[in-house]
C-alpha cells in the first residue's frame, strides 16, 4: 500500500474507470486488511486519508465487478472496523419511553 495521491488517482482511471476528480470517495484496502486509504476531490484538492487498526482488520465487502457503491453508513461502520454487513446492537430497550 505505498501509492499515494498519484499513484491512487491513476488507479482510480485505469481499474475503476471513474474520474479521480468526480467528488466521489473512493476506498482502497492494503493486502492484510488492516490498513484503508480514502481519495477524495474537495473541488480544490485531492485529500487523502488513511487509517490502520491496532488489533483487527476493515470488513470489505466482496465483489465481482472491481468496485462497491455504499452508503455513508456502511463506510462509518467500515471505518470503525464494524461488519457492516451484520451490526449486532450492544443494548436493547426493554421499555419504551
Amino acid at each position: 500500500m505505498r501509492k499515494g495521491f498519484d499513484g491512487l488517482a491513476v488507479m482510480t482511471q485505469q481499474v475503476l474507470e471513474q474520474s479521480p476528480h468526480s467528488g466521489a470517495l473512493f476506498a482502497f484496502r492494503g493486502k492484510r486488511g488492516d490498513l484503508v486509504k480514502l481519495l477524495w476531490y474537495d473541488g480544490q484538492g485531492m485529500c487523502l486519508f488513511s487509517k490502520r487498526m491496532d488489533r483487527g482488520r476493515f470488513v470489505w465487502p466482496s465483489t465481482k465487478t472491481g468496485s462497491v457503491v455504499m452508503t455513508a453508513a456502511q463506510l462509518s461502520m467500515l471505518l470503525e472496523g464494524i461488519d457492516w454487513r451484520r451490526p449486532e446492537r450492544t443494548f436493547t430497550p426493554s421499555l419504551a419511553g
